[in-house]
């Protein structure tokens, strides 16, 4: 039961750390130590994407070009239109930082891990889906903040100095990790579990010390049920467009069923690796929390959706 409800072990570690920020969010002298620590694990965490994520397989999937092709426009076209719509139409019923938080989930690349893991479930493109999710993270890395900038507009408050943190702190580290593949990536695909261990609490703790900073600025003040009920609704709206508009396309486009289910989870899945740490960089802490609770609740059910469709695709392919 509880496998089925968190098909993933990192939703209640999400769960777990927004309730710990809620309770003890970091105060006072502490909060520059914790945005250092922040700081210093988003580095390591583009880092060890940039060492594992394989070049080499992208350069060779990429003659794929109809299902890589219709993975980035699903991706970055279809859903960054799909959040600008969620943007506009709330911003009467929401906080504009919470608003725009639905924009920001759009612009984000896929998943990696849990989107090829759940298309090795439903009997989908393996290979293909590993190329489609690195593909679109090496150009979501560097895509992500620029669409999210033109199509935010003065909202997005990118200035000089948030593009050199995305420079020194996301894209610097990410291109040392592909520099250093020919030596590293062995010894980190040995370590699988260390590594994914330190993905995730880089990831919580960016997740932590951004919702601190919101819980200390009122967040749950701002948050009345009715807003949350809000968010939760939209979320789930725009995750059955975003899952029914990639099978639908991969139909279109006639692609065979296996490939249909790699652009089933690389186009609809959206990555809170990636979320956080960009929100941390681009925003005061403050405002961050605000605008990663779209993508944090997202984030969350995408995982239990995709582990409740994935076997029954697998089963539909066999009858």
């Amino acid at each position: 039961m509880l496998a089925r409800i968190f098909p993933d072990r990192f939703v209640p570690v999400l769960f777990a750390t927004i309730l710990l920020a809620s309770l003890l969010p970091v105060r006072g002298a502490a909060v520059p130590v914790a945005e250092a620590v922040s700081t210093a694990a988003i580095v390591l965490l583009f880092f060890l994407n940039g060492v594992r994520l394989p070049r080499d397989e992208v350069l060779h999937g990429i003659r794929n070009w109809k299902l890589q092709g219709a993975a980035l426009l699903f991706c970055f076209g279809a859903m960054a239109l799909l959040g600008l719509a969620a943007q506009a139409a709330l911003a009467r019923w929401l906080p504009a930082t919470l608003a725009i938080g639905f924009l920001f989930l759009g612009i984000l690349p896929s998943t990696v891990q849990s989107a090829t893991a759940a298309t090795s479930m439903a009997g989908g493109n393996v290979a293909a889906s590993v190329v489609a999710a690195a593909l679109l993270n090496l150009v979501g890395v560097a895509l992500s903040p620029l669409l999210f900038a033109l199509l935010a507009g003065s909202a997005a408050a990118i200035h000089g100095a948030a593009v050199l943190r995305i420079v020194s702190i996301l894209l610097l580290p990410f291109l040392l990790g592909q520099l250093a593949q020919r030596w590293l990536r062995p010894r980190v695909l040995a370590h699988r579990g260390l590594a994914t261990f330190m993905d995730r609490t880089a990831i919580a703790i960016a997740v932590y010390v951004a919702f601190s900073a919101a819980v200390v600025a009122g967040i749950w003040d701002q948050l009345a049920g009715r807003e949350i009920a809000i968010v939760l609704g939209v979320t789930a709206f725009m995750l059955a467009l975003a899952f029914g508009g990639a099978w639908t396309l991969g139909r279109l486009l006639q692609l065979a069923r296996t490939d249909r289910i790699t652009l089933l989870f690389a186009g609809a899945q959206k990555s809170i690796a990636v979320g956080a740490p960009l929100a941390a960089t681009l925003f005061p802490p403050a405002i961050a929390g605000m605008v990663l609770v779209p993508i944090l609740v997202y984030h969350m059910t995408q995982l239990v959706v995709s582990a409740w469709i994935a076997p029954e695709l697998n089963r539909a392919r066999s009858v």
